[in-house]
């Protein structure tokens, strides 16, 4: 049997990406997906993709930084598929880069209101739908940055130091109510949020940072995160994975 078969997940920021290979795969192993991203043209790809491979899925446009699409998001998932058993929340943007004595505010605001609260928000919307549904799993995603810190990034840094706190709190509140949740790091992974947003030079010194000796793959993160919404993790709660190449063991 596949491994989701009969479960139903939404998976925020899925227009490309990590959020794309994740959505695709749970799709694979028999989910019903909610695809959410606030691109349209991106997400409509997604359910396409999916759809092309014969798995089951719909798009619902939604801003991670505003609870009433969070909501949203959550009423779609009952009302077409039943009930919702498996969240992802991985909408995420990477913000300005500058010193904190010269970070824009609004930029802080915004990342900090994407990253951070709109996980939040959407596991503030998930949980009792999840609960309603007998139970299941979500899975956060933070960052290697929400481990260590980095020169020009504290909003970022500091949302994704922010969602693995949050993913252990909710995980204790919930360990014994049949919801596991959990946290993944990646490393640099070739997204494009960072093949758009950096040139050659910069991208070939971010290869530099990982003993590996290159970037990760969309596809090596969702398989950490579907391990992690399977039953085969059937005992692991309120943990943080990193997936990074040796990033962190340095």
């Amino acid at each position: 049997m596949k491994q989701l078969a009969n479960k139903v997940a939404i998976v925020t920021g899925a227009g490309s990406g990590i959020g794309r290979a994740i959505a695709e795969l749970y799709a694979s192993e028999g989910a019903k997906l909610i695809v959410s991203d606030i691109a349209e043209k991106g997400g409509a790809e997604t359910v396409d993709a999916i759809k092309g491979k014969g798995g089951e899925a719909i798009f619902v446009k939604a801003d991670t930084s505003k609870p009433e699409d969070n909501k949203a998001l959550v009423e779609k998932a009952v009302e077409q598929f039943g009930g919702l058993h498996i969240a992802v929340n991985n909408a995420g943007i990477g913000g300005p880069l500058s010193f904190v004595g010269e970070y824009p505010i609004e930029g802080w605001d915004k990342v900090i209101g994407i990253n951070l609260s709109g996980v939040f928000y959407g596991m503030r919307y998930q949980i009792p739908a999840i609960l309603n549904s007998g139970g299941g799993s979500i899975v956060n995603m933070a960052s290697i940055l929400g481990k260590v810190g980095t020169k020009g990034s504290a909003a970022y840094v500091a949302a994704k130091h922010g969602v693995i706190g949050l993913t252990e709190s909710a995980a204790l509140e919930y360990a014994d109510k049949n919801i596991r949740i959990n946290a993944v790091g990646p490393g640099y992974i070739v997204t494009p949020l960072i093949t758009n947003a950096l040139d050659e030079a910069t991208l070939k010194a971010l290869v530099g940072l990982h003993p590996m000796g290159r970037l990760g793959k969309s596809e090596e993160v969702a398989e950490l995160a579907l391990w992690l919404n399977s039953d085969k993790a059937s005992f692991v709660t309120g943990a943080y994975y990193n997936v990074d190449g040796g990033y962190l063991a340095q």
